[in-house]
């Protein structure tokens, strides 16, 4: 087929129009966003296993592809000399930029501010790096740890035989650790009568491992708050194991597919959780330092709001997987959350 000068100018002109018509394309985009295949990013992670971090990790990864840039993946599997040393592997890539996703503040502080250093900008999702050039992407702690302990005042009442599980020195479970404590102040007939946990792989197994001890040494025992999913894997297992799905409420934060196909099993003593979604939580990571790196500011703190799900609602809604989660409880499935005009959503 022969081209003739009409048709060629006609095809010019249908591209221009088509380039007109994509108003959110990279033309349209901040440098460096404008030619985002050259913008490189890493997310070093601290902790992986779980379908908590798998649906973070996915969310990461989705609204990487939906800017076109570079990501690299580090994981370091709990260990947190091998972060530090993950964290310089990345700044010795020359990425741009860097999110930090969990960790001990004494392992990444130093190695957080050596990229900050290097001029590579950098987000901290539930860790404390104790920078202020390091924006912190929280799932509002505080707030998921309040909803649940609501729950459990209005399921429960105000006073009860409760065992708790915490590891310290990880920033969301401290952050939702303040509110247990003010919890207990505000309801002084809560009696905590064992305090356990552990992060060892694999947590759930490992906590029940832990659980079972515990419940035979305080069979008295009616709420189990346990603010971490994994957690309440574990604690759920050895409630079962024990017959005592009928006497023990379990209380949690995070939710997977995995937790409400456990939350809807017939007489489950997992009864409530406060969530937010982690894909987004993971979208929302990638936006805020890629607003970072064009040169705005997310602020010093980029809070995703929680959602408490109960029971209750998942089995009345007939609410069976993640995608029936968002898909019946909209404010689930995407966060108005550092989403400047030109930031593209990949949940559409």
């Amino acid at each position: 087929m022969s081209i003739t000068r009409r048709t060629f100018n006609r095809l010019g002109l249908a591209a221009a129009a088509g380039l007109m018509a994509l108003p959110a394309m990279a033309q349209d985009r901040p440098a460096p966003f404008d030619n985002a295949g050259e913008v490189q990013i890493a997310l070093v992670r601290y902790l992986s296993t779980g379908d908590f971090f798998q649906a973070y990790l996915a969310g990461v990864e989705s609204q990487a592809a939906a800017l076109g840039v570079d990501l690299r993946v580090f994981d370091s599997r709990q260990d947190a000399a091998l972060q530090a040393d993950m964290v310089d592997q990345a700044i010795a890539l020359g990425v741009d930029g860097i999110i930090i996703q969990h960790g001990l503040t004494e392992s990444m502080k130093e190695a957080a501010q050596r990229a900050v250093d290097a001029g590579i900008k950098v987000v901290a999702f539930d860790v404390n790096v104790e920078n202020e050039a390091i924006p912190q992407i929280e799932q509002s702690d505080r707030d998921l740890a309040r909803l649940a302990l609501e729950q459990a005042i209005e399921d429960n009442g105000e006073a009860w035989k409760a065992a708790y599980v915490y590891v310290a020195g990880i920033a969301p479970l401290d952050r939702r650790d303040e509110t247990w404590r003010e919890f207990k102040e505000r309801y002084p007939g809560i009696e905590e009568v064992a305090m356990f946990g552990t992060l060892d792989n694999p947590i759930a197994n490992s906590v029940a491992n832990q659980a079972r001890s515990v419940l035979t040494a305080n069979p008295g025992v009616q709420v189990v708050f346990a603010p971490y999913d994994e957690f309440a894997k574990g604690v759920k297992i050895a409630v079962d194991e024990a017959g005592l799905s009928s006497d023990i409420k379990i209380y949690s934060a995070d939710i997977s597919t995995a937790d409400i196909a456990a939350m809807r099993e017939p007489g489950s003593s997992w009864v409530a959780t406060a969530a937010t979604n982690p894909a987004v939580v993971g979208q929302v990571s990638v936006r805020a330092l890629a607003m970072m790196l064009a040169g705005e500011e997310p602020g010093a703190s980029v809070i995703v709001p929680p959602t408490l799900i109960t029971q209750a609602e998942l089995t009345d809604s007939d609410i069976k997987n993640m995608e029936e989660l968002s898909e019946k409880m909209p404010q689930f499935n995407h966060a108005d959350v550092a989403m400047p005009d030109w930031m593209p959503n990949p949940n559409e």
